[in-house]
């Protein structure tokens, strides 16, 4: 299957901005991957894989490593945002001024900027003004869709041209894109589910059952989908893949970041010692705050959301987060 995209730049080399630029250049696009660490992008470029966050995947030649701006940009038909949430900002704003007017970027963060808390896009227009913005979400572990397991996941954007020209960029025999309108939402259940990730994690390192991890999952994803629909979003989008498929996979993964943080910190680390034991970023332990505080601007009551912020930040021992919330009132249960 051929790829309509001739050239791309994807910012970020991490895991995910890695996946993406294998993805596109398998596929004929030529790919300028640009990074923020001069030595990482070196040693990129020198053992043609990345070995530190996606390793076992030889580069294709149509691989470029680049770190200076002045050469990230060129003729692209799609520029790719790889970037962790908390980092957009900052990135952007020293990319911007290199970045050809017009091209559009589509992210893949997943998370809430806690000063702000806006959604990755929402930042991306303010660093990038009319700039044409999409964002891809969905289940995606990065190590199975390198390894051509099939997934499926969401392109959502305004404009519907938009998400069709992501469509067509990433589709391929073992990765199906759909399309949606509903940007705020996707991004919004990206974010969230972490946060629900995070809590599952913690039942497992409390070996609390598969009964309870289906609890919070379930439970979680009303939380989500209130949330969701009391900002604006639409509550079709949390039934889909960039919903309930996200929140499943990240929750049941065993080289989820999230989950597996909330399994250490369920058997008694700290989110201090689980960040500094972690060379990825751990999206969920920030998003935490954020989804309350959106939360508490909406007035939508996220009880799971509450008990994880408890035990991040509040000292709140695991097993008594998980008390808390099987001794909540009784009443009728809505589900979405």
């Amino acid at each position: 299957m051929p790829c309509p995209i001739p050239s791309a730049t994807v910012v970020g080399d991490g895991a995910m901005g890695t996946l993406c630029a294998l993805i596109l250049a398998r596929r004929g696009t030529r790919v300028l991957l640009w990074g923020r660490s001069p030595e990482h992008v070196a040693n990129l470029a020198r053992d043609r894989e990345n070995k530190r966050y996606l390793p076992g995947h030889d580069f294709p030649d149509l691989i470029e490593n680049i770190h200076d701006p002045n050469q990230a940009f060129g003729d692209e038909t799609l520029i790719v945002s790889a970037v962790p949430c908390q980092h957009v900002r900052g990135v952007w704003t020293k990319l911007a001024p290199f970045v050809p007017r017009g091209v559009p970027i589509v992210s893949t963060a997943k998370g809430i900027e806690v000063d702000s808390l806006q959604l990755p896009t929402s930042i991306l227009r303010e660093c990038m003004g009319s700039t044409p913005l999409a964002c891809l979400s969905g289940p995606s572990i990065a190590p199975e869709i390198a390894n051509r397991q099939p997934a499926s996941v969401v392109a959502a954007a305004v404009d519907p041209q938009v998400a069709q020209l992501v469509q067509q960029a990433f589709s391929t025999n073992y990765l199906r894109v759909y399309t949606s309108g509903d940007i705020l939402g996707v991004e919004l259940a990206g974010a969230a589910k972490n946060v629900i990730a995070l809590a599952a994690g913690i039942s497992d390192g409390l070996e609390a059952g598969e009964n309870a991890k289906a609890a919070l999952i379930t439970r979680g994803l009303v939380e989500i989908t209130r949330l969701g629909v009391a900002l604006g979003a639409s509550a079709e989008t949390f039934r889909g893949l960039a919903g309930v498929g996200d929140l499943i996979t990240t929750c049941a993964s065993k080289i989820g970041r999230n989950r597996s943080a909330g399994e250490r910190i369920g058997r008694g680390a700290t989110a201090e010692q689980v960040i500094a034991g972690t060379k990825s970023v751990i999206e969920g332990i920030p998003t935490t705050k954020s989804v309350l505080a959106l939360a508490a601007s909406a007035r939508v009551e996220m009880p799971i959301v509450e008990a994880v912020a408890s035990v991040l930040f509040e000292g709140m021992r695991s097993v008594d987060a998980i008390e808390s919330l099987m001794t909540r009132r009784l009443h009728r249960e809505q589900p979405t």
